[in-house]
């Protein structure tokens, strides 16, 4: 077995300033959602996810497109013989398990080298990604699902709907690594949107 260690997307910001903006701490500031637009950005009838391509979405819409289920920061297993990729209930060591959120974003390489950030160009070689993903669904042409907080106006709505590891995972130091296979799982109504 290979282990698969975690992909945060835009994991690095608390759940509380999460919830008490209503949007994402970005990397150059502060950016508030307003239902599903980036305040500040001109308004549309359609949202910005319908109108521009992953490639062409400024770096708020980007984070915006986060759930925040934290499945890309779990740890996966890679059959050897098969290739098969299996899920485990193991949260990356940076990954606060009751809120699903990294806890230390902005340093993350430096303690998980193996740390991928999702970018437009790299979507089609990460075939693991979750189902429910809205990068994933996005990247294969599909909407976003009805729970997404983007559609809800709810930031917590992720977790409300049964769809965040948040409470649901063990921290990566309390399982050792020959006890992984153990912890194969697979994520309840994950195909599900």
């Amino acid at each position: 077995m290979r282990i698969f260690f975690p992909v945060p997307a835009w994991y690095g910001r608390s759940a509380s300033a999460f919830r008490r903006s209503s949007g994402r701490t970005g990397e150059s500031g502060l950016h508030h959602r307003t239902g599903n637009r980036i305040q500040g950005q001109a308004v549309s009838e359609r949202p910005f996810w319908k109108e521009k391509s992953l490639g062409d979405m400024t770096p708020a819409e980007w984070e915006a497109l986060c759930d925040r289920c934290g499945k890309c920061c779990v740890l996966k297993l890679e059959d050897s013989d098969t290739g098969e990729i299996h899920y485990t209930d193991v949260a990356c060591r940076l990954l606060d398990c009751g809120n699903a959120s990294c806890t230390n974003y902005p340093d993350r390489k430096r303690y998980v080298p193996d740390c991928i950030t999702l970018s437009p160009d790299n979507l089609e070689s990460l075939p693991w990604m979750p189902e429910s993903c809205a990068y994933r669904l996005l990247h294969e042409g599909k909407s976003l699902s009805a729970w997404h907080p983007l559609l809800s106006g709810d930031a917590d709505s992720t977790r409300k709907a049964g769809k965040s590891v948040a409470g649901r995972v063990f921290p990566e130091e309390s399982v050792p690594v020959g006890d992984l296979i153990d912890h194969i799982t697979t994520w309840d109504g994950d195909t599900e949107r």
